[in-house]
C-alpha cells in the first residue's frame, strides 16, 4: 500500500469522524438552545397575566408588562438563533460525510469557533482537516463523480 493511499485512507476516516461530531454538537447545540424555552414560558405568562404578579400584596406594584414582553421575544430570539446554528452544524455534518460543499464547512467551523468549548474545539479540527489538499483533492473527486459532464484534471 503505497503512503498516497493510505492518506486518502486516514483523511477519509477524519471526513467520517468529522461527521459524526457535528451530528454530535449540533444535537447538543438544540438541547442547549431549548433552555430559554422556559424563560419564554414565564415571561410570556407574566406579560398576559401580570395579575398573577399582584396576588398576596395589598399595595405593590407590579412592573409594568412591557418588560415581560420583552424578555419573552428576547429568550425567543435566543432559541431561535439557537436552533438555527445547530441546524447548520448538522448540516455541515452531511456535507462532510457526503463529501460536498467545502467552503461551506469551512465557513461554519469558523462560526462555531465562537462556542464554547465544544464548538471550538471541533470548528479547530475541521478546520485542520478541510484545509489539507489531499482533502480538497477527495471533494474534487467526488464532485467529478456527481458531475457526468465535469471535464476532469489529468494526474500530476
Amino acid at each position: 500500500m503505497s503512503s498516497g493511499d493510505k492518506q486518502c485512507e486516514r483523511d477519509a476516516e477524519h471526513l467520517n469522524m468529522l461527521a459524526i461530531a457535528h451530528y454530535v454538537v449540533g444535537g447538543l447545540g438544540f438541547l442547549c438552545a431549548s433552555f430559554p424555552l422556559i424563560h419564554v414560558t414565564v415571561f410570556g405568562a407574566m406579560a398576559i397575566h401580570p395579575e398573577w404578579l399582584d396576588k398576596g400584596k395589598a399595595n405593590a406594584e407590579a412592573p409594568p408588562t412591557f418588560f415581560f414582553g420583552a424578555f419573552a421575544i428576547m429568550a425567543a430570539l435566543m432559541v431561535l438563533l439557537g436552533y438555527i446554528a445547530s441546524g447548520l452544524t448538522i448540516y455541515s455534518g452531511r456535507q462532510i460525510k457526503q463529501r460536498r460543499r467545502r467552503m461551506f464547512s469551512i465557513v461554519m467551523a469558523g462560526v462555531m469557533l465562537i462556542f464554547q468549548p465544544l464548538g471550538t474545539i471541533l470548528g479547530v479540527f475541521t478546520l485542520v482537516v478541510l484545509l489539507r489538499d489531499s482533502v480538497k483533492q477527495l471533494y474534487e473527486e467526488a464532485a467529478a463523480k456527481d458531475d457526468p459532464f465535469a471535464v476532469t484534471k489529468p494526474p500530476r
